[in-house]
């Protein structure tokens, strides 16, 4: 009878240990999120609006895309952390220094998907740079999450456009960039 005692006693404290065991797991995932939003402003199209949005992710390690859609609105997936994706959505409504600011954002939960390792900004072009050719620009998420500095984003935007763009839409942005320093 003592050892049947024994091994309910074991079994018991295997369960709560596992139990124990997954709640920081299930913490983890609750903290993560998908989100989309429509951005609607003054001016949020042909400003670098998206590129702006796209700093933000590189900056907290945020899945997703933005794209501008017909209507003259940004179309916006963020998927990552609850509070990184709140920080990015505060900038996105804020705007940047060529677009409209306070811009309103409808914004609704999306289904997470785990298997989503990038940002993408869907048809970039730049009216700055004069670069009317539109290119997909990839962030691949770092492994680590770990958030780093707006500058630091934007040195790593600078590298995705430069790996992307060809020819002469090259030799115009790298010309920005040097026009910049």
């Amino acid at each position: 009878m003592g050892s049947c005692t024994h091994r309910i006693v074991q079994l018991c404290a295997s369960v709560l240990i596992c139990a124990i065991a997954t709640v920081p797991a299930r913490v983890a995932c609750a903290q993560q999120q998908a989100v989309t939003a429509t951005v609607i402003g003054e001016k949020v199209q042909k400003v670098g609006y998206r590129a702006m949005i796209q700093k933000q992710a590189i900056m907290y390690n945020l899945a997703g895309y933005a794209r501008n859609n017909p209507d003259g609105t940004v179309g916006v997936e963020l998927q990552g952390e609850e509070a990184r994706i709140a920080e990015t959505l505060e900038a996105v409504s804020a705007g940047n220094k060529k677009s409209s600011h306070a811009n309103i954002i409808g914004e609704a939960q999306a289904p997470f998907d785990p298997n989503l390792k990038t940002f993408t900004i869907y048809g970039w072009t730049s009216s700055s740079r004069n670069i009317s050719n539109p290119y997909d620009l990839v962030f691949n998420l770092r492994p680590d999450n770990n958030e780093i500095s707006g500058k630091e984003a934007a040195a790593v935007w600078d590298s995705i456009a430069e790996s992307t763009l060809k020819g002469e839409d090259l030799a115009k942005f790298m010309k920005h960039l040097e026009d910049e320093e």
